[in-house]
């Protein structure tokens, strides 16, 4: 559920703009013949792509809507070339709302991808904030699976800390984004989209019971702050440890834990890593374990059922 592409007209159009790498650290090096060995080498039938932060929105709107659409079709065109390997997520050019929705209905259903990414935060602005009602009015008719993965924050500018914001920053951002999503009233109006929260959903849950603390004060909780906790999906990219899989499983069922690598950002050892982490890990059963490394991704992308070996 948490691989990413790095298209090459992509790492081009943002070294024209002096952007060489996101998060605080380089692009890595990524091709398909070298993703598809790795994959191998692990046992990974198949990989959900996304583009990773920085994404594509530079304070230019003409530029994401022209990059989103050239990544999106990129993916397109990997999946249709190894439809048993590779599903995808499409990027959107937010915040131009209008251009986001042009390039859903192309992506889903023209290019047929498999939902879409959406970074953490865009300029400070985080989902829930009344500006993507529309957009996500138009993703829950759509039933969409929405991948959330963290950005770096607009608040990181002000922070005097000489650390690179993957570090923490990530796993802050996400919790931003999925408490916004939570109390804005989002998840309680758009009940059918399949939100999947990454790594781990950063630290919802070590907050998970204090989060329900301001349930009664600030809106949009109807059903119950932990209700809506448990509706999200959590990916297990640099999470697959005893220690953060035990505090997700205090929150959720395996029924909604996703395998995740992180890959290429997250070099091949962490995927193996990962996939040991998932293999050995002595809260799993076998059915639990299944569950998370494939069953749990089948339910939600159920075209793959057809592919399955």
């Amino acid at each position: 559920m948490h691989q990413h592409v790095l298209p090459p007209e992509y790492v081009s159009a943002l070294a024209r703009l002096g952007i060489t790498g996101g998060g605080g650290r380089p692009f890595p090096t990524w091709d398909v013949k070298s993703t598809l060995e790795l994959m191998d080498r692990h046992g990974i039938v198949t990989a959900i792509t996304s583009l990773s932060e920085p994404g594509v929105y530079f304070s230019d709107r003409a530029f994401a809507r022209d990059l989103a659409r050239r990544c999106n079709e990129y993916a397109a065109r990997l999946v249709q070339e190894y439809p048993a390997r590779f599903g995808a997520f499409a990027v959107l050019p937010l915040p131009d709302i209008d251009a986001a929705l042009r390039e859903l209905e192309y992506a889903l259903d023209t290019l047929k991808l498999d939902g879409v990414i959406l970074l953490s935060s865009v300029e400070g602005t985080y989902p829930g904030d009344p500006a993507f009602d529309e957009l996500f009015a138009e993703l829950n008719r759509r039933r969409a699976v929405v991948f959330l993965h963290p950005t770096v924050p607009a608040i990181n500018a002000g922070l005097k800390l000489n650390l690179p914001p993957f570090l923490f920053e990530f796993a802050l951002d996400t919790t931003r984004a999925a408490a916004n999503l939570l109390f804005s009233g989002t998840l309680e109006r758009c009940p059918a989209i399949r939100f999947i929260l990454a790594h781990a959903g950063g630290i919802v849950p070590y907050l998970a019971y204090r989060i329900p603390l301001y349930q009664e004060t600030l809106p949009g909780a109807l059903q119950g702050v932990m209700n809506y906790l448990q509706q999200f999906y959590y990916d297990t990219a640099l999470s697959a440890t005893p220690r953060v899989l035990r505090a997700l499983q205090e929150l959720v069922d395996a029924s909604h834990i996703l395998f995740g690598s992180d890959y290429p950002f997250a070099p091949e050892t962490i995927t193996a890593f990962s996939v040991q982490g998932i293999q050995n890990y002595d809260g799993f059963d076998e059915q639990a374990r299944r569950a998370v490394e494939r069953e749990n991704a089948l339910a939600l992308f159920p075209r793959f059922n057809a592919l399955k070996e």
